[in-house]
């Protein structure tokens, strides 16, 4: 069996296909992990970014009002960033139903034991607190995430490191696939791994995740970031001004070094702080001022969009539909090579 492969030359790949499943608006979480490398790869690439309501609703055991609003709150946040429909293609996945015809398909190439193996799926389902109890839809979105990948024709694939046994999954499955219909109908792809260190939650303890209440929201308030900023996890033996203290472990220096615009600072602030003489009060102080510069204006023109819900829809819908052709045509070949047109 052959390993999952990085992309050394990101360039030389054509079609990237990410996304997000909609269970809620974005957070700097999201920012860091997947928002910022898209904003590059639409520079160069042809990028479909998925609304993945069809996987939320196993997220939510079936609770389409909330995953139908945050379809809208995770466009608002992808435009307010800075994603340009026209650059990136957003679309809708339930309503690109080749996608799901697809899932069915392939879904009978794995068995339920090899997602029940996945990695990242077991991870998921613990984080949940979950084991058995959980809907048939959520053990199978690693088939899902593969028939999106492979009806658009993805070659190149923004994940993080946990995400890496979702894309050797897919690229089983194409094989098999292969394999079966005796020809290559459908491509493999390669995972380009973010540089960026996941970002922690605000309280210390884990990843930042709505779930666990530690994010800081994309659409935050000027005083929703100064709360949070100021309940951040520093280092519990700094007790004054004068005594040293760590930077490994400190959420503030975390959230510094992934956002500040002067390094060269932040790296003297470090040595400072270490040394003792430092205040926490004054590394607050300096990591709120930049995530009031950077969220201020996400927030602003988020505002700005959110007043005009039909322009939202219609934009999503031309992307919809434009990404609907790539999976019709993969589609069809997919059907062809299993002899499935009867008429």
């Amino acid at each position: 069996m052959s390993q999952t492969s990085t992309a050394s030359n990101p360039s030389a790949a054509t079609i990237v296909v990410t996304g997000d499943r909609t269970t809620g608006p974005l957070h700097l979480g999201h920012y860091v992990g997947s928002l910022q490398t898209r904003l590059s790869l639409q520079e160069t690439h042809q990028p479909f970014i998925l609304l993945a309501d069809t996987q939320a609703l196993a997220d939510h055991q079936g609770d389409y009002r909330a995953v139908r609003q945050s379809v809208i709150d995770v466009a608002l946040d992808y435009l307010a960033v800075g994603i340009d429909p026209q650059k990136s293609t957003i679309l809708i996945q339930s309503m690109v139903p080749e996608l799901a015809e697809l899932s069915f398909y392939l879904m009978n190439l794995v068995s339920i034991a090899r997602l029940e193996r996945n990695p990242t799926v077991k991870s998921e389902l613990k984080a949940k607190g979950q084991d058995r109890d959980v809907a048939a839809g959520f053990l199978t979105y690693p088939v899902s995430q593969a028939a999106d990948i492979t009806a658009l024709r993805g070659s190149l694939i923004p994940v993080g490191a946990d995400q890496l046994p979702m894309i050797e999954q897919t690229n089983e499955i194409v094989r098999r696939f292969n394999r079966m219909v005796g020809e290559n109908v459908l491509n493999e792809c390669s995972a380009l791994l973010s540089n960026t260190s996941r970002l922690p939650g605000i309280d210390g303890k884990t990843k930042m995740s709505r779930a666990a209440g530690n994010h800081i929201s994309l659409a935050a308030s000027a005083d929703d970031i100064e709360q949070a900023v100021n309940k951040m996890y520093t280092d519990a033996n700094h007790l004054t001004i004068g005594s040293p203290g760590q930077i490994e472990g400190n959420v503030v220096f975390s959230f510094l070094d992934a956002f500040d615009a002067e390094p060269a600072h932040v790296n003297e602030l470090k040595a400072q702080y270490q040394h003792g003489g430092l205040a926490d009060r004054v590394i607050k102080a300096r990591l709120n001022e930049q995530l009031q510069a950077l969220i201020g204006p996400i927030r602003e023109r988020r505002a700005q969009l959110a007043k005009d819900p039909d322009a939202i829809l219609s934009l999503l819908l031309c992307g919809s539909a434009k990404a609907r052709q790539t999976a019709a045509l993969t589609l069809h070949k997919v059907k062809t090579a299993m002899g499935m047109y009867y008429f």
